[in-house]
């Protein structure tokens, strides 16, 4: 008890003395363009921000459709957090190339504003005492989710795009459970600072010019909350001037991500886009996201052995390839879009449609669900369950051609599906068995 009591006064000594030297001391973070202003400007930027990107995330979760299988969703225990599920629409069948690719396109647009965020109240990262009050320590502990789980998000995000898994574990889970620890942070940070962040932009950056924070000899005086240097540099750029060269660094990196959501010509601007996959010209000359050849995809997986397997309860349906191929064809113009926020233009697909799949095993009203399963070995979305909505879809097909053409290995030969408005990886390519109903 003696020890505790002077540890305790070794700390209020410590403590009375003042910081010591370095970046706990006010008076060591010298920019003069720091202050509530450009701190608020950034700050109500990335409110506006997030809360799209928050809202196309949870959009992206969804159309995942992770409530019908577990080869849907490797997330364990997402409790209340999956409480917005929805049945994910089919139309408009362009509705998840637009969310995913403002998700991604933002995010990274983002990335300034956030670094200029993080730059502009740094000082109160180096705060001393570290830890006032269980209120203030709290709050800490607030910062702490917020600047990390900022961190974490925009990180694995960009790595994602980049096709890049050096983080242990799925993207997936990792992603979702990040999101929203990072969201309850900010928003009590929103809740706590909103009305500073407002009242600092109204009185604008003048304000803080008119009252510098002044003199070398005398006392220091500060803003009272810890963002203007009591001992400023001379400035080398304006306020407004530091605002417009982050924004200018944001409208660089949209320039260079969009391309690859827009398709296109345009994507040969997206320089921050994955390039490691040619697609080369033709039919079949439009981005892929994993070759055959990398997925361990044998020429005798999909050659004359190949079957398509059709079954629903205890009935089953083997047909080869001249046999699918023979079966009545339909067409459908619907695009490619995956998590990574690139995107194809509508392509012409002909196939046949799911429900006459369903039909060779007696099942022509009320459609269920379907497992389907590739001859890819292992990996994620090997096999994927489609939703009941999604299989009644008249454009949903198991495509055997696009463009005029056979589908080339890379895209799926000899079979591959096209579902409108699912993400890229429930489009699964080099299909061997439809398994209509419930699975077991």
């Amino acid at each position: 008890m003696a020890a505790v009591k002077r540890g305790l006064e070794r700390l209020r000594t410590a403590i009375a003395a003042g910081p010591p030297a370095g970046p706990t001391r006010p008076e060591f973070w010298r920019s003069p363009i720091r202050g509530p202003w450009l701190t608020a400007v950034f700050g109500l930027t990335l409110l506006c921000a997030v809360t799209v990107l928050f809202v196309t995330g949870l959009l992206s979760y969804a159309a995942y459709s992770p409530d019908l299988a577990r080869v849907n969703d490797q997330t364990p225990d997402k409790g209340l957090l999956g409480f917005y599920l929805f049945t994910w629409p089919t139309s408009p069948y362009w509705g998840y190339r637009l969310s995913q690719g403002v998700h991604v396109t933002l995010g990274i647009a983002l990335i300034p504003v956030l670094l200029a965020k993080l730059w502009s109240v740094i000082p109160k990262l180096f705060e001393w005492p570290a830890v006032r009050s269980v209120s203030h320590a709290l709050e800490r502990l607030s910062l702490l989710l917020l600047v990390g789980g900022a961190g974490f998000e925009f990180v694995t995000g960009v790595l994602n795009v980049q096709l890049h898994y050096i983080f242990p574990g799925s993207f997936y889970v990792l992603h979702f459970y990040g999101a929203w620890v990072f969201i309850g942070a900010f928003v009590v940070h929103v809740v706590f600072r909103l009305r500073r962040a407002v009242i600092a932009v109204v009185k604008g950056p003048r304000a803080e010019e008119r009252n510098p924070p002044r003199p070398v000899d005398g006392p220091l005086r500060t803003d009272g909350m810890g963002l203007t240097s009591p001992r400023p540099a001379d400035p080398t750029i304006s306020r407004r001037g530091a605002v417009l060269l982050v924004g200018a660094g944001s409208a660089a990196l949209l320039l260079m991500t969009m391309g690859q959501s827009i398709g296109g010509w345009m994507r040969k601007t997206a320089l921050l886009a994955p390039h490691s996959q040619d697609p080369g010209t033709g039919p079949n000359g439009f981005q892929i996201n994993k070759t055959a050849a990398s997925l361990g995809i044998r020429p005798s997986d999909i050659g004359p052995a190949w079957r398509l397997t059709v079954r629903a309860g205890g009935r089953q349906t083997v047909l080869t390839r001249d046999e699918l191929y023979a079966l009545p064809r339909r067409t459908a113009e619907l695009p490619i879009a995956c998590v990574e926020g690139w995107s194809t233009s509508d392509q012409r697909w002909g196939g046949v449609r799911l429900v006459d799949l369903a039909a060779l095993v007696g099942l022509t009203e009320d459609v269920p669900q379907v497992l389907v399963e590739s001859v890819q070995r292992g990996g994620s979305f090997s096999s994927v369950v489609l939703a009941a909505n999604q299989v009644r879809d008249t454009r949903s097909l198991l495509a055997v051609e696009v463009n005029g053409a056979v589908l080339s290995h890379d895209h799926g030969y000899p079979a591959r599906i096209i579902v409108p408005n699912a993400p890229g990886v429930h489009n699964t390519k080099w299909v061997t068995r439809l398994t209509f109903g419930e699975p077991t």
